[in-house]
């Protein structure tokens, strides 16, 4: 299948489809069975497009006045991301392809009006966005952020850091990936790797984990036998500071797709149980197939909304309770860009809402003296820190760890504040994360 092609298929089913870009890309590649270099032009074309949809839209709209097919604007958006991105594509390539395209579904009317826009664009050149007078608007529109998100993180961050955060989320991520340190060490999963052709080196944030800058680690010999487990080393940070002891029971609230049960698995090193709750059994079977792969012992699983942990647990019943809550992503754009496009601040509040209810209703399923970590992947203030205010006002009983900062790496340290580590994307090249310890007053 041509490259562009399978792009201009993905984009559409992203856009109409609501379908997860990481997802979709992947299947498409295994399906297709690309060839590396094509791979690599696919992924670069699709999420190129993705995270910059906002800008080639106001690009586009100097050429482009009439409302046109969905498809079209995508075959116009995708070809002018490579016009306009990639240098090494010559830009009448380009233009070929995408009147070959346009002929193939569609008609002699609507390539001709493709040649004309992309043609057009050669000729004319693209708008200046320091025409933009408003700062903000500006921001939003040479990031691709919608405006209403980058006015709210203007008022929460200041203009500087939001100018970094937007920049950030248009760069690719670095993949990491956790060492399974049940069944080896990072030195023996490195020269694994390096016998398979990858470029992977030891990260200097955590022991456990590594960068990988060449391949997909996913496909690779590592990561069949369960040596490895492709997570942020930001998502890592979550066990570290919830610090599991040999023995231990935990809860796991919303465990899927299991990243974070496996890793305090890892840790409890064969003692003790982590206990996996999620809403959807479907996801719950990627925790058990993931732990299976891993190795790993003492995994019980229920398929339960964390709301109603109460009824199913008694009081008391867990050392330590991690809420993984369901967030808006906001933290990880670089590897959804699609979610900025969807999210709407409604969303924020109904979410915010729906985290304080997790954790109100697991609370009491916490042994006095016990810890609970509560983390998301998003960077909104609303979502964490007025959350974990909202929690402590409500509960007394419970204070928070200021211990945590000992439990994290020294580079790490400085983006903690009173309410917890609040890592943006820029800080350490990361997803953006949000992490707070709280420990239940008494003793056990």
């Amino acid at each position: 299948m041509n490259v562009r092609s399978v792009a201009l298929d993905l984009l559409i089913e992203i856009e109409k489809n609501k379908a997860f870009s990481n997802i979709v890309l992947n299947k498409a590649i295994d399906e297709n069975r690309f060839k590396a270099v094509d791979a690599g032009l696919l992924t670069e074309i699709v999420y190129g497009t993705l995270q910059r949809k906002l800008t080639l839209d106001y690009y586009l709209s100097k050429f482009v006045q009439k409302k046109i097919d969905l498809w079209v604007r995508n075959l116009l958006r995708l070809s002018l991301y490579q016009m306009i991105y990639l240098d090494k594509i010559p830009a009448h390539a380009i233009l070929n392809e995408a009147v070959e395209i346009a002929k193939q579904r569609g008609h002699a009317g609507i390539a001709s009006f493709v040649n004309g826009v992309l043609r057009n664009v050669q000729r004319q050149g693209i708008a200046d966005l320091t025409e933009i007078e408003d700062p903000a608007e500006q921001l939003a529109t040479a990031t691709s952020h919608p405006l209403w998100l980058v006015e709210k993180w203007v008022a929460e961050l200041g203009f500087e850091e939001t100018k970094l955060v937007c920049e950030a989320n248009l760069k690719a991520p670095i993949q990491t990936a956790r060492v399974n340190t049940f069944k080896s060490d990072r030195d023996q999963v490195l020269a694994l790797l390096a016998e398979e052709g990858f470029k992977a080196t030891a990260s200097h944030i955590l022991p456990e984990c590594i960068e990988n800058e060449r391949g997909n680690l996913a496909f690779s010999g590592a990561h069949r036998d369960g040596l490895i487990t492709i997570q942020d080393v930001s998502s890592m940070l979550v066990a570290n500071v919830l610090a599991p002891e040999s023995g231990e029971r935990i809860l796991d609230a919303c465990a899927a797709p299991g990243g974070k049960a496996t890793h305090l698995l890892e840790k409890l090193n064969g003692t003790g149980e982590v206990f996996a709750l999620d809403i959807h059994r479907h996801k719950l079977k990627l925790v058990e197939k993931a732990a299976k792969r891993l190795g790993l012992q003492g995994l019980q699983m229920k398929q339960l909304d964390a709301r109603k942990a109460a009824d199913d647990f008694p009081e008391n019943s867990f050392d330590r309770i991690l809420v993984d809550a369901p967030c808006s992503g906001f933290g990880v754009l670089r590897r959804k860009p699609e979610a900025k496009y969807e999210k709407t601040a409604q969303d924020i509040a109904r979410l915010s809402d729906i985290q304080l209810d997790i954790l109100d209703k697991v609370s009491g399923l916490l042994k006095p003296a016990g810890t609970l970590v509560y983390s998301t992947c998003t960077i909104n203030k609303n979502e964490n820190e007025q959350v974990v205010a909202k929690f402590l006002e409500n509960h007394p009983e419970f204070e928070a760890d200021t211990a945590m900062i000992q439990r994290l790496p020294e580079e790490i340290r400085p983006y903690v504040k009173d309410a917890g580590l609040q890592l943006l994307p820029h800080h350490i090249d990361s997803d953006g994360f949000f992490i707070t310890v709280l420990r239940k007053r008494g003793s056990q």
